[in-house]
């Protein structure tokens, strides 16, 4: 893991393998100059205030995330200066955003892979930019090399790329300063576990099962002092879980719920977080066809998102009680597999027509909301890659969020912008409920096509408990990407959703959650 320390050393007495700088367009609409940001006055000052030259002549322009490396000045004990571009120069005044400056450290982070140290003299106006920079340095400096030739015991050859950037240090921060030093504690812990959850995300589907998930669950549960309880098939059997068990019927691995329960003696509120963990789909017998299931080992990436934030939330020490349920199972076709027809008795009691096995996301949803409902939590949350439809309406970068709550459902969104993540609120119309009418059971997993994203979130709010308030965040486009990577998003697993629903928790701990 990378180190993020801060720092008041001047940038050319500095020993790293780098100094990082921010550029920017001119302010001007109509200017094309580049522009240093500041924090990099001392390197400015080293090439004669010619550095935006220097720059222009190899080609920068400023712009988002774009990377230039250059020799150092003369006395500089870094061989190397980067500029990374931070877009349009903002008005007099006003500071460049923490996602704007997220995003360059990440941009930075991955150009600098192979590093050993680098010092990064980005803009920072307040401990909000040190932890944002800091960051956006470790989540850009992430690599999944797990099944690559020594990448076990951190080591690289000239085949399988570079290590990641070991040690980041915040130049122009202030390392006795209380709200410095936990805005870089924070950015520590969140990213820590936010790339734990994409490690999860990443993992081959034969080496993680529901079982193996929650291996890894019980694992962390210990090191950090957090309550965990796994219901294995036999427990779920007993218990009545009847969607997770009829995802989980087709396949070798059993499914598994397991609850991992944060507390604090200080808090006033209490969240519940259900996360979506199929730990690979196949869509069952409804198979997906060739295209659509090489990347299905990402289906469990809601859980992931929900283990992660909890480990933050006891991480950090906040003040509010946090409890994740993680809905596993994996969903295959075999003789014992769930039908198409076949009728589920759920959780709560009700029961539910499979019109197609690969609608199954909602279905351990369902008993896993139920379950939650039981606590009588001021909130509950569910994040899941749950319909392909929300990647049509919003795309591979933003998450829908739907609730029963508009006021929640807002809080929600603003949630998500101030932790970096795009999201947008999506309706709940209930017309398009009489699609999932049932002649058989009391609802159908399927209803209408169009729409399909709102009428998954109109099925999940069947299973959740009387007066409860609730959030569903459809997290299908942003969870996996398959393009290149950009700013502090690696190709992969994204951890999608953990910032926001540790920023939720932050909010609700403080007593400023809508």
């Amino acid at each position: 893991m990378t180190a993020l320390t801060l720092s008041t050393a001047a940038a050319p007495g500095l020993r790293a393998d780098a100094i990082v700088v921010g550029v920017a367009k001119g302010g001007s609409a109509k200017s094309s100059d580049l522009v240093v940001a500041p924090g990099a006055e001392a390197v400015d000052k080293a090439y004669d205030g010619g550095l935006a030259g220097v720059l222009e002549t190899l080609g920068a322009s400023g712009g988002e995330g774009e990377v230039t490396k250059l020799p150092a000045p003369s006395g500089f004990k870094a061989p190397v200066v980067l500029a990374v571009g931070l877009g349009s120069q903002p008005d007099k005044d006003a500071s460049f955003g923490t996602e704007t400056l997220r995003r360059a450290a990440g941009a930075a982070a991955r150009a600098l892979a192979g590093s050993k140290k680098a010092a990064f003299a980005l803009p920072i106006t307040d401990a909000a930019d040190a932890g944002a920079i800091g960051e956006g340095a470790l989540l850009g400096a992430y690599s999944f090399d797990t099944y690559k030739e020594n990448g076990k015991d951190g080591k690289k050859d000239a085949k399988n790329g570079k290590a990641p950037l070991a040690e980041v240090a915040l130049l122009g921060g202030k390392p006795r300063d209380k709200a410095y030093k936990a805005a870089v504690e924070r950015a520590a812990a969140v990213s820590q576990e936010l790339n734990r959850a994409r490690d999860l995300v990443n993992t081959p589907p034969n080496d993680l099962n529901p079982e193996a998930f929650a291996a890894v669950a019980q694992a962390a549960a210990k090191e950090h002092g957090i309550k965990v309880q796994v219901l294995d098939e036999k427990a779920l059997e007993k218990g009545g879980y009847g969607g997770i068990l009829g995802v989980g019927a087709g396949s070798a691995s059993a499914p598994r719920l397991v609850q991992l329960s944060y507390t604090s003696s200080k808090a006033k509120k209490h969240l519940a977080f259900v996360g979506k963990g199929i730990t690979y789909d196949s869509g069952g017998i409804s198979l997906k066809p060739a295209g659509h299931n090489e990347t299905m080992k990402c289906d469990m990436s809601g859980a992931a998102a929900v283990f992660a934030a909890v480990v933050a939330a006891a991480r950090l020490g906040l003040e509010v009680n946090v409890t994740g349920w993680l809905a596993l199972a994996e969903n295959m076709p075999s003789g014992s597999a769930t039908r198409p027809g076949d009728v589920l008795r759920m959780y709560s009691g009700k029961t539910v027509e499979v019109l197609n096995t690969d609608a199954e996301g909602r279905l351990v949803l369902a008993d896993a909301l139920w379950k939650a409902s039981e606590d009588k939590p001021d909130a509950i949350i569910d994040v899941a890659t749950l319909t392909g439809a929300m990647v049509l309406a919003l795309g591979n970068r933003t998450f829908g969020v739907m609730a029963n709550d508009d006021a929640f459902r807002s809080a929600i969104v603003e949630a998500a912008e101030e932790a970096g993540e795009p999201s947008w609120p999506m309706p709940l119309p209930d017309h398009l409920k009489k699609g999932m009418d049932s002649p058989t059971a009391d609802i159908a997993n399927m209803g209408e096509r169009m729409g399909g994203g709102l009428v998954a979130g109109l099925f999940l709010k069947e299973f959740v408990g009387e007066g409860i308030t609730w959030a569903h965040l459809d997290i299908a486009g942003p969870a996996f990407n398959e393009s290149g990577p950009f700013g502090y998003t690696p190709k992969g697993g994204t951890g999608s959703a953990v910032r926001t629903l540790v920023r939720v928790a932050e909010l609700a701990a403080s007593g400023d959650l809508g």
